[in-house]
């Protein structure tokens, strides 16, 4: 399966390159949706937040990428799926959904860009939590991917979200997001797993 070997390939550049370890990795559910939640801060942060867990991880990636000749191919074979720029798209909701549904793994950058702080999350992830059943898993990636010095991704237990299932207007929404973002926070604070 091309997933499994470039994972294991990319795996042991990032190992030498980067020192990349992962802490935590057991808080991942072996089974079921799962919603990884995790800090983004750099154009290799999906690479990272899947190459250590066994079940595959899932992202949205932008449009155009799926039109470039064989990197196109590529990245679908690796569980990339298209979202249009300017959004999400009801297409890209669609597929996310059906991915958390179905008993997958999706990975999620809460912040929707780069660099982003707390305050400025967006929704989606805490939407996705609330419309799926799937365990929301945050994690917190550590480290700026310097060579040689090291850098790691830490996942925390699941976020039991229920209490706020039958709600889910943009207060709920705002609320989710406060919680997710707070573990992320103490994951990169304290360097370890956040406890349930």
């Amino acid at each position: 399966m091309i997933y499994v070997f470039c994972r294991a390939v990319v795996r042991a550049l990032f190992t030498v390159l980067y020192r990349f370890e992962s802490v935590g990795v057991q808080n991942i559910p072996s089974e079921g949706g799962v919603l990884i939640c995790s800090n983004h801060i750099s154009l290799r942060d999906p690479i990272s937040v899947g190459i250590h867990v066994k079940r595959q991880v899932k992202f949205m990636a932008k449009a155009e990428l799926f039109s470039i000749p064989l990197f196109g191919w590529l990245i679908t074979q690796l569980g990339a799926y298209p979202v249009k720029r300017g959004g999400v798209s009801k297409d890209s909701i669609k597929n996310s959904l059906k991915i958390l549904r179905g008993g997958e793994i999706m990975g999620i950058f809460p912040e929707g860009t780069r660099n982003s702080d707390s305050e400025a999350a967006k929704r989606g992830a805490a939407s996705f939590a609330l419309r799926s059943d799937a365990a929301v898993v945050p994690a917190a990636i550590v480290g700026d991917y310097k060579l040689f010095r090291k850098t790691k991704i830490i996942y925390g237990a699941p976020i039991d979200v229920t209490a706020f299932k039958d709600n889910k207007a943009p207060e709920t929404l705002d609320q989710v997001t406060a919680i997710i973002m707070s573990r992320i926070k103490e994951m990169q604070a304290t360097g370890k797993p956040t406890l349930s």
